[in-house]
């Protein structure tokens, strides 16, 4: 150290164990402040100067980006945060490449007849994928004018999540969830929609949805237990929401008629079939499915009918 109590940059560079070229690169942008310069314009730093370097090169090494550096230097607590984004992108990352893995592994225990299709399968959805195209398909398929408090919550239930740790099964059917979801959309077709979906046969969609989310959410605590359908509370309220939705009585005409009904409505059991793959727990029974709620419900009205 010189008798003014500062280091040359050499000298920094040398005590923080790194290159003459690091140094100036981090004063040049600002990282690294000099504390004055040598009679000759050469730069000059105190010795705070190794701490601080010493810190800049640690945040660096974990992957911090340079303008990330600068921000959690400039103040007090904006570490904390700049860890946390730090954080936050490293878990995107390693979903990212759990998802591959995955894939990767689908694509090698297979035959080579059906490498080719699965290839193309996974190909078309991101690592880990996005949930955008399952959201459209079902703005497609739900009735139009719902409220838009009404739509968020029958998305939240019929959006699957994609596993963070997905097995290849599950990276399969997310990526046939994907490619069944972008084609054509069942509900484009009039007459291929559930009679609920069309208003001239006068029907509340608003209501029906709002009372089935609610039915659904009942059916799946007997269903979690095991139980086989029957009737109760998840039934009746399956049933008041068909009812209500178009002004007429819960009565037992009405159920047979509606069981015949639902009989005959267009389904997407595809869809569900996917959806419980894709959500399957490792251990465990699967969550029941909206769909596979609707079955339950359906069966036990047809069983009430039957009685």
């Amino acid at each position: 150290m010189s008798p003014d109590g500062l280091w040359s940059i050499g000298e920094l560079a040398e005590r923080a164990g790194t290159t003459v070229k690091t140094v100036r690169f981090y004063s040049d942008r600002g990282l690294l402040p000099e504390a004055g310069r040598s009679a000759g314009g050469h730069r000059r730093y105190g010795p705070e100067a190794l701490d601080r370097l010493r810190t800049i090169r640690s945040l660096r090494a974990l992957g911090v980006p340079v303008p990330e550096v600068g921000r959690a230097l400039e103040r007090d607590g904006a570490l904390e945060d700049v860890v946390a984004g730090r954080l936050r992108d490293v878990g995107a990352q390693l979903a990212a490449l759990r998802w591959r893995e995955a894939a990767l592994h689908l694509l090698q225990d297979c035959t080579a007849e059906e490498r080719a299709d699965r290839l193309r399968l996974v190909g078309a959805v991101s690592a880990p994928p996005g949930t955008a195209a399952l959201a459209r398909f079902w703005r497609g398929w739900l009735p139009p004018r719902l409220p838009a408090r009404l739509v968020s919550e029958i998305l939240e239930h019929a959006v699957p999540r994609p596993p963070d740790d997905p097995t290849p099964a599950q990276v399969l059917a997310f990526a046939r969830l994907h490619a069944f979801v972008s084609g054509p959309c069942p509900g484009t077709a009039r007459q291929r929609q559930p009679a609920a979906h069309r208003p001239e046969e006068g029907y509340r969609p608003a209501v029906l949805y709002g009372g089935l989310v609610e039915a659904y959410g009942l059916a799946a605590q007997p269903m979690r237990a095991g139980r086989p359908p029957h009737r109760g509370e998840a039934l009746d309220c399956f049933v008041s929401a068909y009812a209500c939705s178009r002004g007429a009585r819960d009565t037992p005409g009405f159920r047979r008629g509606l069981g015949s009904q639902l009989a005959a409505d267009p389904r997407i059991d595809r869809y569900w079939q996917l959806v419980a793959e894709v959500t399957a727990p490792p251990d465990g029974p699967p969550e029941p499915t909206p769909g596979a709620a609707h079955d339950w419900l359906l069966a036990a009205l047809s069983d009430e009918s039957a009685a």
